[in-house]
């Protein structure tokens, strides 16, 4: 498709067979008010997608460009278990070691017991952030959140089931891998993830002179964490659910003309991505060799297709099929079966089928289309028009 067939739509590449994905996705930032994103996707070792459409700032004046990227909220868990798995595949961690072997703080209130595969399956018992911190700036001190969830009590629930690690699964890992490397998690990912696969895409703790290219954030109008924390005595999931994932005052950080939300590491919640880059990382998760190496070792990349637990988590209410630090793909209709990936509030997410090679990726400035705090219906159905195209496109070649 022609770079000028919609004047909404940019695009780099369209491969055959792959038009309708874009055509439907330029759908979604057609209006002035719905700000930007990107969507890129990777089959059997090629691109098959890489568009971007809307704009990038709330006044709707500058176009989304090539190299425009988005906090992605909780797309950040899977970059940052990406982390944790190369170091397993070199023998630096052990899945079925004790956090507290590496870092002896996480030890307190009886936590010595709690391992890494416990963690990546969010089963630390470590989800209410809420009595965690005293003002809503705390989450802007890595080192110091750190200490906070090392010195937590877990909740009574461990050994029942997962429970949404929403912000807190971040810094467990961050402490986890600073106690091992002395490094933190902003140097990590660029040399453990963006250094691999040639594309520095996955930023975290963005210095003040480096967000030019940063999209900012627009409101749907529609909060699902306030109608959690509004509702959660209605059941025992939202109350839980609403402890993991508000923190009264968050929605004015995100909203701060300073930006100083961006150059915090919370590896959880402020990853900022584009979408290349995602989908270039979901498909080394795959096992595709990427950049002229591999990401994971044949035997790690197939440990990821396993489903650890299908359990209803007992934060989020429902079975999210965790499969160390990734959650089953979701999509309009059935997913492929052995696929995963991590979705993020408002909209952004990435997902790999490991069997078809088929990786994509999603970010976007403007936070909801019926949104929910693990994903958004604009991703989930662009996520079963690039399933359905790849079925009856032309191999790349």
């Amino acid at each position: 498709m022609p770079a000028d067939a919609n004047p909404t739509v940019r695009t780099q590449i369209v491969a055959s067979g792959f038009e309708d994905v874009a055509q439907r996705f330029a759908v979604h930032f057609d209006k002035p008010g719905n700000g930007g994103g990107a969507l890129a996707a990777r089959w059997k070792g090629e691109v098959v997608l890489d568009i971007w459409a809307g704009t990038r700032d709330t006044a709707g004046a500058q176009p989304w460009q090539a190299d425009t990227s988005s906090m992605s909220f909780s797309t950040s868990k899977g970059v940052t278990a990406t982390v944790v798995h190369r170091m397993v595949d070199r023998h630096e961690l052990d899945l079925d070691r004790p956090v507290a072997a590496y870092w002896p703080d996480f030890a307190a209130h009886g936590k010595g017991h709690v391992t890494v595969r416990q963690v990546l399956n969010h089963e630390a018992g470590i989800h209410n952030v809420q009595d965690m911190v005293d003002e809503v700036e705390d989450l802007l001190d890595d080192e110091g959140m750190e200490a906070r969830v090392a010195a937590a009590k877990p909740d009574p629930l461990p050994g029942t089931g997962p429970g949404y690690h929403a912000m807190t699964f971040g810094w467990i890992l961050s402490g986890l891998l600073r106690s091992v490397t002395g490094l933190d998690m902003a140097k990590l990912w660029q040399s453990e993830l963006c250094d691999v696969i040639g594309d520095d895409g996955l930023r975290i703790g963005i210095p003040p002179g480096e967000r030019d290219d940063v999209a900012q954030l627009i409101s749907s109008g529609v909060d699902p964490l306030y109608l959690l924390q509004r509702f959660r005595r209605l059941s025992p999931w939202s109350n839980k659910a609403a402890r993991a994932l508000v923190v009264p005052g968050f929605p004015d950080l995100l909203a701060a003309p300073d930006q100083s939300i961006l150059g915090a590491q919370m590896p959880a919640v402020t990853g900022v991505f584009t979408a290349r880059a995602l989908a270039t990382l979901y498909s080394g998760l795959g096992g595709q060799e990427v950049n002229g190496q591999l990401l994971l070792s044949e035997p790690a990349a197939d440990r990821l297709r396993i489903v650890s637990s299908r359990r209803r988590d007992y934060v989020l209410g429902i079975p999210m099929h965790w499969r160390l630090g990734y959650h089953r793909a979701l999509m309009r209709g059935r997913a492929p079966r052995h696929a995963f990936g991590h979705y993020g509030f408002g909209g952004s997410g990435a997902w790999v089928d490991p069997v078809d090679d088929l990786s994509v990726a999603f970010v976007t400035s403007r936070l909801g289309n019926a949104t929910t705090p693990i994903g958004d219906a604009r991703f989930m159905g662009l996520s079963r028009r690039v399933v359905d195209a790849a079925r009856i496109a032309p191999l790349p070649s």
